[in-house]
């Protein structure tokens, strides 16, 4: 048998695959994944108590557009991975767009207030424990994608490993908000941060190991 013959064999009973069939079942993992953080906060650390308030402030706004902006970067770097096509990892430069935009929020903020009181908005109240928790909430929702990707066929494993671990980081830290009292974005941008690269740099590690197929 000769390469056509062999090639027009696999194909024959072989049918088209639905559209958007790649971004339903990561939106199935993503969904799956984060209710069960949603849980953990629930019942491990609770909700705040002014959260109602709370969203009504530029603060918590603030976090949420980072956060979900950072989200959605990953999650469309996930679904370009999850493909066998070739891809470049420079196309994704725009994923450092938020780190840059929070950036420039935290030094217009640092400018309004006294020297003296940066160490306490960088440090926060939480600042020894927060990256632990937007890491661990990041796991149930890298389960989710790790799931989608069963149907998946990534041939770059450690990227796509990252982008999962980005996309369950920044996700797990938008949710991590409903509970987090915190309100600088000098805080923001060093802790959550942490955490959520921690996420990416397990996915890069774990990637190769668990994506194969």
């Amino acid at each position: 048998m000769n390469t056509d013959s062999l090639i027009e064999t696999l194909a024959r009973d072989v049918g088209p695959v639905p559209r958007h069939a790649v971004g339903r079942r990561l939106l199935f993992g993503l969904l799956a994944g984060g209710t069960v953080t949603v849980l953990l906060i629930a019942v491990s650390l609770g909700f705040r108590s002014d959260l109602g308030l709370a969203m009504h402030g530029f603060t918590f706004w603030m976090k949420w557009a980072y956060t979900m902006s950072l989200g959605f970067a990953a999650i469309a770097m996930v679904a370009r991975l999850a493909r066998p096509e070739p891809v470049h990892l420079s196309a994704f430069w725009p994923v450092v767009i938020p780190f840059v935009l929070l950036a420039i929020v935290a030094i217009a903020e640092m400018a309004h207030v006294p020297s003296g009181d940066w160490l306490a908005m960088w440090l926060g109240q939480s600042w020894k424990r927060c990256p632990w928790l937007v890491l661990m909430l990041s796991a149930p929702i890298f389960a989710g994608l790790l799931w989608s990707f069963r149907r998946l066929a990534p041939t770059r494993l450690r990227a796509a490993g990252a982008a999962a671990g980005l996309a369950a980081g920044a996700w797990a830290a938008t949710l991590y908000c409903l509970h987090c009292p915190e309100v600088s974005a000098l805080f923001v941008l060093t802790w959550y941060s942490l955490g959520i690269l921690l996420a990416a740099a397990i996915g890069a590690l774990v990637g190769p190991l668990v994506m194969r197929w």
